[in-house]
């Protein structure tokens, strides 16, 4: 990390107060310390401080200005860690590289880098054009809060989108996954991005339309959509890049002028990340993510072809299998920056028979499966499976599931790093359970 230049200019040796008491010893130590040199770290030390230590008056007024223009300074003040912090910092420029970014900026989970997307750049009056399918939770930001503050939405196919569908000048943002959670619908980035650039002409700078797409399922790794024009890209941090479910975190990766506003609702609406959760997502999560997606995406595609053959599989969808509706597509987008094709560690698929069936499936694996578990969240080494309609996406109203590409007996699989012969196994013997069932009726 850089040094800043006035902070060297501005670091005076601390006096220490001649013999002082243990116990005002023990609350300050040291006046100062050769410990702390972070050069000759293998691994970055953590952030341990809320607030920081500023040497003169004009520091901290230069550093609540820098926070508020950093424009063009890479050489920030510390002051307080919901502003900003070294081990975020170092984790946001990390993000930034592997989404092809200029900037990032890290919050507490997903939901909060997805709240601040919206509303550092919506006012009343405002309207969201998004996909109709998506994360429970997004749903029911955009339809539920959002219009609150006079913010309206339309929630419509995006591949279907047309050019009159952006003439209506209240639209402001065009909001969707890049793989939709959870019907892994493939979202044509550069044929949207195309509509909204040559909207975009028609209209003054302050007025333009904003693509913000949630890349979470495709992660770095599959899809950088900055590269097919979107303005704003969004990680739930939780998932793919932290992979072991250990900690919560999101980010907002963008060019350089849109950055002061994410910084200020950030530090208004306080959905700052920990310094712990970043510092474990950077020397753990980002280290590790793309061996771990590696494997994770070579199990998904055995897992799907098993499901693909098996006579009690109603469907399967999965980006990888050549039965997958928009395999075309997929192969054209998802791609990692090598140019290999990247389907993801993301399949859903459904039973033959009813809900009920479903439900004795799912629940036979939560109480016997043992690389298999029932839970939500996904992207983790371990394979995770879950109901989305009645778990992550039950926000959504039950009579517009479908129409929300969520039909009831979907049942959604995060695949993880097992041997996939057991997962196998598992999926296996909750098939023979159903396959008694059957045959007993």
């Amino acid at each position: 990390m850089k040094k800043s230049k006035s902070k060297s200019k501005s670091t005076p040796s601390k006096q220490q107060i001649t013999a002082p008491s243990i116990k005002t010893f023990n609350i300050h130590g040291s006046a100062s310390t050769k410990a702390w040199e972070f050069s000759h770290h293998l691994v970055p030390p953590m952030t341990a401080s809320t607030t920081f230590r500023l040497h003169s008056l004009q520091r901290g007024a230069d550093g609540f200005q820098i926070f508020a223009d950093p424009q063009n300074n890479n050489d920030p003040i510390w002051i307080y860690d919901r502003l900003e912090e070294p081990s975020s910092k170092m984790l946001e420029e990390q993000l930034a590289k592997m989404e092809n970014g200029e900037v990032a900026v890290s919050f507490s989970t997903g939901m909060g880098a997805i709240s601040a997307s919206f509303l550092a750049f919506l006012k009343s009056g405002d309207q969201v054009l998004s996909h109709k399918t998506l994360y429970g939770c997004t749903y029911s930001l955009i339809t539920n809060w959002l219009p609150r503050y006079g913010i309206t939405y339309t929630l419509l196919n995006v591949n279907e989108i047309s050019a009159q569908d952006l003439k209506n000048k209240k639209v402001k943002i065009v909001y969707f996954e890049s793989v939709a959670n959870p019907s892994l619908e493939i979202i044509d980035i550069d044929r949207i991005a195309a509509l909204i650039a040559k909207e975009n002409k028609t209209r003054k700078s302050d007025d333009q339309i904003k693509m913000i797409v949630d890349n979470t399922f495709a992660t770095p790794w599959g899809l950088r959509p900055l590269d097919h024009g979107a303005d704003i890209v969004i990680q739930s941090l939780t998932k793919n890049i932290a992979g072991f479910g250990t900690e919560m975190g999101g980010a907002l990766i963008t060019s350089r002028k849109f950055l002061t506003p994410v910084l200020m609702i950030r530090k208004d609406i306080g959905a700052t990340m920990h310094p712990h959760s970043a510092w474990n997502i950077m020397v753990y999560g980002i280290s590790s993510q793309i061996l771990r997606f590696e494997a994770q995406q070579k199990n998904a595609l055995i897992i799907g072809q098993y499901l693909e053959k098996n006579n009690l599989v109603e469907s399967v969808f999965y980006p990888g299998l050549k039965s997958f509706p928009q395999f075309e597509l997929a192969k054209k987008l998802l791609r990692t920056p090598k140019g290999e094709f990247a389907p993801g560690t993301m399949l859903t698929f459904t039973l033959k028979g009813s809900a009920a069936t479903t439900e004795k499936f799912i629940n036979y694996i939560a109480k016997n499966g043992y690389t298999i578990t029932l839970a939500v969240s996904l992207g983790l080494i371990k394979t995770l499976i879950e109901v989305p309609g009645m778990m992550t996406h039950s926000a959504v109203p039950k009579d517009k599931q479908v129409d929300s590409g969520i039909p009831e007996k979907l049942i959604r699989m995060s695949i993880g790093i097992e041997e996939p012969n057991d997962i196998i196994g598992d999926l296996e013997q909750a098939f023979n359970v159903i396959k008694k069932l059957k045959n007993n009726n």
